[in-house]
């Protein structure tokens, strides 16, 4: 079902040859993002390279909207933003910059893993693989990151469960999820942008372009 040739340096992540089986049998076809892309944020963004880590909860669950890194959504979708909308509202506040462009994968190439609690999602059922065992995955994806100083943006409570994880040589940056129902609840004035840039520039590397490329 799961093409893994890509994944590279997280491919001996024990979940690949312990869970993923397990889970695939739990699944039915036509779930989100397709099986090509569900581990596109890791093929993306591998460890050596991964300064900055943004977990969310789960995949879009509107078809051709998730394209496999969190709160990214393909240039030519043209439907709603939601989250990502949100997250654009911020970035503006934030840093003063304006970001149009809906396809995240510019900041995946610039080091930022855009991870999602649960990668797989059914079409029209939010959360409905919260609990199949994708949990195991981002455990370990956060125990391999956990040997030097990175920056960790935790949006929402299923992604702020996984912090105490990680030790305290790292920059967390903690808040209410962007989604149109919990953004006004803590993501808006977070400032999560401003505060990862000047955590990098102190550990002496280069600040993440938030706007467009």
């Amino acid at each position: 079902m799961f093409d893994l040739s890509r994944l590279q340096d997280w491919a001996d992540l024990p979940f690949f040859s312990n869970d993923l089986t397990h889970i695939a049998e739990k699944i039915e076809p036509g779930f989100l993002p397709p099986p090509a892309l569900t581990f596109a944020a890791l093929e993306r963004c591998q460890p050596r390279q991964t300064k900055v880590v943004i977990l969310g909860q789960d995949p879009y669950h509107t078809p051709g909207k998730a394209d496999g890194l969190a709160f990214s959504i393909p240039n030519e979708f043209g439907g709603r933003l939601d989250s990502l909308g949100n997250i654009f509202k911020e970035i503006e506040q934030d840093i003063g910059h304006t970001r149009s462009q809906t396809a995240l994968a510019d900041w995946a190439d610039q080091g930022v893993l855009l991870l999602n609690t649960a990668l797989t999602v059914p079409p029209g059922q939010p959360k409905a693989h919260a609990k199949l065992g994708w949990s195991n995955l981002v455990k370990q994806v956060l125990a391999r990151l956990n040997d030097q100083p990175r920056a960790f943006i935790f949006w929402g409570a299923p992604a702020a469960a996984y912090a105490n994880a990680l030790d305290d040589h790292h920059l967390v940056v903690q808040s209410a999820h962007p989604s149109p129902l919990s953004a006004y609840r803590g993501f808006f004035g977070s400032r999560p942008f401003s505060k990862v840039n000047q955590w990098l520039i102190e550990q002496g590397q280069e600040p993440i372009n938030w706007a467009d490329p």
